[in-house]
């Protein structure tokens, strides 16, 4: 190969495509010869050049210049380009195309994209907790019981694993009702613990201090002492 022609090629600034919008263009109604242009269009705003035309356009893609222009419309109405103007220092007014729009697109794609999945997570979990609390409880749960369960979940944002946590104590501790599950979970959230290790050891604490007080007033039965809770491990 020409030397000059390796130092030419190896000195060309890259285009930077993000991986992102190769991976979604289509979700967002992008077509691939609008992908060119508008990778054409990066590259020329890239280079100092804000405003390729039709023209331009035609000369470095298969299309004709009034199918460029068409496109560029195309483009705009979709909100993934917008032409934007700007008085220079002498005051002289000019066009420039951005590619805000399509940026901004793509942010609330995968915002769009997370929250669905998040949703999913969330019904996927509550599915489980209702099957994993009917099989404690031995019985479809109640209409009431199952609001209860989706009010922990989205007003009280009380994790899946600490919800099954608080099952098991109940079980454990043969007090297997809403009741006695919510006053844990309430527990919980008073002392700001958000995880099965800060249960664990609250829960620890909690014992601790109860066999305390019976080693001191061993006759006299506490009617205020909340219920000291057993733990099992986490699998």
């Amino acid at each position: 190969m020409d030397q000059n022609l390796l130092v030419k090629w190896t000195s060309q600034r890259q285009l930077s495509i993000p991986t992102l919008l190769l991976k979604h263009y289509k979700q967002l109604g992008i077509k691939e010869e609008e992908l060119v242009a508008l990778l054409h269009i990066q590259s020329c705003i890239e280079e100092g050049d804000g405003f390729p035309t039709p023209e331009f356009l035609s000369e470095r893609m298969t299309l004709q210049m009034n199918e460029c222009a068409d496109m560029l419309g195309r483009l705009i109405r979709m909100n993934v380009l917008s032409l934007e103007k700007k008085w220079d220092e002498q005051g002289i007014l000019f066009e420039f195309f951005s590619l805000e729009p399509l940026w901004l697109n793509l942010i609330q794609f995968l915002k769009g994209e997370q929250i669905e999945a998040q949703e999913q997570t969330k019904q996927s979990q509550e599915g489980l907790l209702y099957t994993k609390f009917e099989e404690e409880f031995c019985r479809p749960l109640s209409p009431i019981e199952a609001e209860t369960l989706s009010m922990w979940l989205d007003q009280d944002s009380h994790s899946y694993d600490l919800i099954i946590a608080a099952l098991r104590e109940a079980v454990v501790s043969g007090k297997l009702n809403f009741r006695y599950i919510d006053r844990i979970l309430f527990e919980w959230k008073r002392n700001g613990i958000k995880t099965l290790d800060q249960a664990k050891a609250h829960g620890e604490k909690f014992r601790k201090y109860n066999n305390a007080q019976t080693k001191q007033e061993p006759k006299r039965p506490r009617a205020d002492s909340y219920p000291s809770f057993s733990w099992l491990d986490k699998s």
